[in-house]
């Protein structure tokens, strides 16, 4: 029989290496603590020094393990807290301290926020530009298909432009892509009436280049400013921009598995149900390069290297452009702009 002691807690105590649930009670004794079962019988004891006391977490249940491998378990954290304090234990776990002390929660947030934004401006543009130098030609291919598949159901719609007007834009956009390292084989030129896209041209990861009735009409005959917006689309695709973009899109978890190779299903999804492609607005710095790539590309093809030039002028003059910001999602037409291409144009000419 146990001999007399102060009742702890009330919980269950197991035998070393079992299950086997024996409901107990922990008893404090002048230089031992025991396990006392109901009917008065002691189940363990050890030393005060030989005990190993689980730290305090929230409402978890707390473990006192006896020198012999048995366990006590108790949820009365309160009775706990007060016997360890009382013989001058640390009577709570510093996850439990952190709990309890509000204040630090907000520093730790604080910190959780400052590391989310070191990664967003540090760590994700360079795994951008490892996932893009990883990336298969099959994902390029996988993502225009989705998004023209999805736009094709959802906003655009078959092109109304006659055959013969086609064919002479295609001509002009086969000289174009000519000029560049991939060839006129590296491109296709695809005509949509744009809905609620309006007057735009956008290019897919592939080389596939989307331009709608809406712009041709914008045009008003001018071919060659249709041919500079083209070129500028070809610039967005040597420079994977579309590509740079998804993958930002896509967050971190996303480039991780990209550059691992395995691609999971969500992923798989933002992937070849790219119809947000196009809701993703280019950086002013991808703008830049596309528009100085259209002056090249026309240039080397013998046409009029300001055509995107007279591109923003007409969208300032027909669209009411006169303002720093976007009128359409991937070309924001601003005079600043305007007056980069004519500059960049100039520069070209002295070499």
């Amino acid at each position: 029989m146990a001999s007399d002691g102060q009742t702890i807690a009330s919980g269950d105590w197991y035998p070393p290496g079992s299950s086997g649930r024996v409901i107990a009670t922990l008893v404090s004794h002048p230089d031992s603590i025991s396990a006392v079962s109901i009917d008065g019988n002691t189940l363990s004891s050890s030393a005060l020094a030989s005990l190993s006391i689980s730290a305090r977490v929230g409402d978890i249940p707390r473990r006192i393990n006896f020198a012999d491998g048995s366990l006590f378990e108790t949820t009365d954290n309160a009775a706990i807290d007060a016997f360890v304090q009382k013989t001058g234990r640390r009577h709570a776990g510093w996850i439990h301290r952190l709990e309890e002390f509000h204040p630090r929660i907000f520093v730790f947030a604080a910190i959780v926020v400052l590391l989310a934004v070191g990664i967003y401006r540090f760590a994700l543009p360079l795994l951008v530009e490892i996932a893009v130098l990883v990336t298969p030609p099959v994902v390029p291919q996988m993502m225009s298909s989705g998004t023209l598949n999805t736009l094709d159901t959802t906003v655009l719609s078959k092109s109304e432009v006659p055959p013969e007007r086609q064919t002479e834009i295609k001509e002009r956009f086969s000289r174009i892509a000519s000029a560049t390292k991939e060839g006129a084989a590296g491109y296709m030129l695809n005509f949509r009436d744009g809905g609620a896209i309006g007057p735009n041209a956008f290019a897919l990861p592939d080389g596939n280049i989307v331009i709608t009735d809406q712009l041709i009409e914008l045009a008003d005959g001018d071919d060659e400013m249709i041919s500079g917006v083209l070129a500028h689309e070809i610039g967005h695709v040597e420079h994977k921009h579309s590509l740079r973009q998804l993958y930002r899109a896509a967050g971190m978890a996303a480039l991780v598995m990209l550059i691992a190779g395995d691609v999971g299903s969500g992923v798989e999804d933002i992937m070849t149900q790219g119809g947000g492609l196009l809701a993703l607005s280019y950086s002013r710095s991808a703008e830049s390069q596309a528009d100085q790539r259209s002056v090249e590309l026309m240039r080397a093809s013998g046409m009029d290297p300001l055509a995107i030039a007279r591109f923003f002028e007409k969208l300032a003059d027909k669209l009411g452009d006169h303002s720093g910001t976007n009128m359409l999602s991937t070309h924001p037409g601003t005079p600043e702009r305007r007056q980069a291409i004519l500059d960049y144009a100039k520069s070209l000419e002295g070499r």
